[in-house]
């Protein structure tokens, strides 16, 4: 008796901690989904200093100038406008410090035009050249681009609108359009004797980094003509202007002369066919590739007298078949199955071999041409238009900065852009910006994150030793769920939760009789004996109809198996 009336207050104290843990837990989730943890820093402006360093603070229109000019088009139509608009705002999108503002393109499919010239024009030549600034994609990017131009300082930049026709003298960043995506670098280079200038772009560009958090492009010139480019603080391409780009910043010193011919009699076939072979006698050139193997033997259990197809047995005349209109109805053949348990069936022809007389059209064998003279060539001449810089990373002044982009997404954000002549100092600025706005971004992400259950999926999957409270709760809501619609169903699915409630059901019986029949005497060592005994007949009873209820639903669930197998079958 004390046996079952602890295993019932086991139970019932399990079905209550499940409750409550269910409550709390979603309470927990309700909770957490409403409030963030995230502490994010609070945005204080640099004081560092630089040739141009921007984070668009409140007086940033004062640098900044929008573009209203027509894209250098013969088209003059409004699409070809820069009517895209700007803002400077704090991001929507994982933000990573408060009150952080950047330059936001506002306008979906839009061409937009925005510069800002420099207090001063910056002059690279002997030193190093840095240019950082950080891309956060809020939508994302499909197509369109996110790159900067830093503008070539000259009289039109500053009596002229920003567009695409303005000369720029590197432009970097992001790029993406279908299979496209890259990192540009191009710099425009200057041909000393033509005065003419000529792109070069880099031959293998890195990816660009498509996530919605902050990214940050670091671009590093250095006077020796090395470059490197970074990508959130980390290299991902080094190289040389004079030998990663192309076309290559200095041309051939010698180049084919174009006056030069190749002689009519110049012989450039180095094998020929020889001129002396004969086609020999014996040779055969109209016997067949096969021919049939007279050797063969019919195999004994080929039946000849089996058709190799046979009207569909099991195809029926379709009901609204009419013989007069469409004639006799004539069922679908379908192969002889006679014929797969044989070598084959049908009249039996031998088979075809390879002829061994075969030997195709006779051609001469190939020699050595003895009249070659080898590949023809022009001879080469000095070039006329070369010549040789060797200090391509000496780029002429630089007057502005501007964002010329055409983007089918909107919100892209541009924001702590440095450009200058310090390496460190650009570090530096990452550590105060980026490197403290990732961190609380890549939080906020994770943060934001569909949780995943750590239940399994099905309360089938459960098992009691793992989690006796959890495993209790899945299977008493199951048993609940199926006993609204038939309880039946539910001892025979859930045979674990009707024998506890069994056990439960036969120990109070117990108690309430105990009580009865003690009625103020305590009851006799025959009387406890008796409702012991009686309690646990009952419960190897519950115990024995539910496993025959388990025993059923497994057949019935068997049966319905092979009932909807043999339909698939018969469709």
């Amino acid at each position: 008796m004390r046996f079952a009336i602890g295993a019932t207050a086991l139970l019932a104290a399990a079905f209550v901690r499940a409750d409550e843990e269910s409550s709390s837990s979603s309470s927990s989730e309700v909770e957490s989904s409403t409030s963030s943890s995230i502490v994010k820093p609070t945005f204080t402006p640099t004081k560092l200093k630089a040739p141009f360093l921007e984070q668009f603070t409140d007086d940033w229109d004062k640098r900044w100038k929008e573009s209203h000019a027509k894209k250098d088009d013969k088209s003059t139509d409004e699409e070809w406008a820069y009517v895209g608009k700007w803002s400077v705002e704090e991001p929507t999108v994982l933000k990573g410090i408060e009150g952080d503002k950047g330059l936001v393109i506002k306008d979906p499919a839009a061409h937009h035009a925005i510069s800002a010239k420099f207090p001063k024009a910056i002059d690279n030549k002997g030193k190093t050249l840095v240019v950082q600034y950080e891309v956060k994609l809020q939508n994302g990017l499909e197509c369109g681009g996110a790159y900067m131009k830093l503008l070539q300082d000259n009289k039109a930049l500053h009596a002229e609108e920003f567009s695409n026709s303005s000369p720029y003298i590197i432009m970097f960043g992001p790029d993406k359009c279908g299979a496209t995506n890259k990192v540009h670098f191009i710099f425009r280079h200057k041909n000393p004797k033509t005065g003419e200038y000529e792109e070069k772009h880099l031959k293998n560009p890195p990816m660009a980094r498509i996530v919605k958090t902050t990214t940050l492009y670091t671009l590093v010139v250095k006077p020796d003509n090395s470059f490197e480019i970074k990508i959130d603080g980390e290299s991902i391409r080094n190289g040389t202007l004079l030998e990663d780009f192309t076309p290559s910043v200095n041309p051939d010193a010698e180049i084919d002369d174009p006056e030069d011919k190749k002689p009519e009699d110049w012989v450039d076939e180095q094998r020929i066919p020889d001129p002396e072979a004969k086609k020999p006698e014996d040779w055969d050139e109209d016997a067949p590739f096969e021919i049939v193997d007279e050797e063969a033997t019919k195999p004994d259990d080929w039946l000849e007298d089996e058709p190799t197809t046979i009207p569909d047995p099991e195809a029926e005349k379709p009901e609204d078949w009419d013989d007069e209109e469409d004639g006799d109805w004539i069922p679908p053949t379908v192969p002889n199955p006679k014929c797969d348990e044989v070598s084959g069936c049908g009249k039996w022809e031998p088979p075809m071999k390879k002829n061994p007389e075969y030997k195709g059209k006779w051609s001469a064998p190939f020699i050595d041409n003895p009249a070659y003279k080898g590949e023809w060539a022009p001879r080469k001449i000095k070039n006329p238009n070369y010549f040789e810089d060797k200090t391509p990373a000496n780029f002429e002044p630089i007057g502005a900065i501007g964002f010329e982009i055409w983007t089918m997404q909107n919100d892209i954000l541009f924001d702590n852009i440095y450009i200058g002549h310090s390496a460190e100092d650009a570090e530096a600025l990452k550590k105060e910006t980026f490197d403290i706005k990732i961190e609380t971004e890549k939080a906020e992400e994770e943060a934001s994150k569909p949780k995943t259950p750590d239940t399994p999926k099905s309360p089938s999957d459960l098992v009691f030793k793992d989690d006796p409270v959890l495993y209790v709760k899945e299977k008493f809501n199951l048993f609940v769920d199926i006993a609204k619609r038939d309880p039946v169903e539910a001892i025979k699915f859930v045979p674990e939760i009707a024998g506890g409630l069994g056990v439960i059901a036969v120990t109070l019986i117990a108690i309430i009789a105990s009580a009865l029949v003690g009625s103020g005497n305590a009851p006799s060592k025959e009387q406890v004996k008796a409702q012991a005994k009686k309690a646990k007949d009952a419960a190897v009873d519950a115990k024995g109809k539910a496993a025959d209820a388990v025993a059923t639903g497994a057949e019935k669930a068997q049966a319905e198996v092979n009932k909807r197998t043999t339909r698939s079958s018969a469709s």
